[in-house]
């Protein structure tokens, strides 16, 4: 069996708590944990991929709304990634080592449903820009995906 983009972008979307190579692995028969995580290191997945996943999958509502979320991925035990960095985390009351991550996601508040369709991992080390500007380019994308909301 091959591992895919498909595989891991739908991973993701269905994991609400454990978002592990080892537990994606657990899960994949004849895959192993090594195989993602070479997978992983040799495919570039990008926020583009992600909007071209999901953008026909979105139900488009006037009552719509995005969240944008600022989350902090618990990484305390993880010394040889490099991005991983100390930080507060909200989830924990304190500070932690972790990645931190700044995603939107559109919501229908109708059919209770929900998309994340956007991201940006936040890098201080390699990164000149500071979050509000990645929010900033965030929004700006809003208009390249032709998403219409009320203000």
């Amino acid at each position: 069996m091959k591992f895919t983009k498909l595989d891991y972008c739908q991973y993701l979307l269905n994991s609400q708590i454990n978002y592990t190579i080892a537990n994606l692995a657990e899960h994949l028969e004849n895959i192993s944990h090594d195989k993602i995580n070479y997978y992983l290191k040799n495919e570039k997945l990008t926020p583009r991929l992600l909007w071209d996943n999901v953008k026909n999958l979105i139900v488009i509502d006037e009552d719509a709304y995005i969240i944008f979320d600022d989350t902090v991925v618990d990484k305390r035990f993880s010394f040889e990634i490099e991005i991983v960095r100390r930080q507060y985390s909200g989830n924990e009351h304190g500070i932690i080592r972790g990645i931190e991550i700044v995603s939107y996601i559109f919501v229908n508040p109708k059919t209770l449903q929900f998309w994340v369709i956007n991201y940006r991992i936040f890098n201080t080390k390699n990164d000149e820009l500071i979050k509000i500007d990645h929010v900033k380019n965030m929004l700006l994308g809003l208009v390249y995906q032709k998403i219409c909301l009320l203000t």
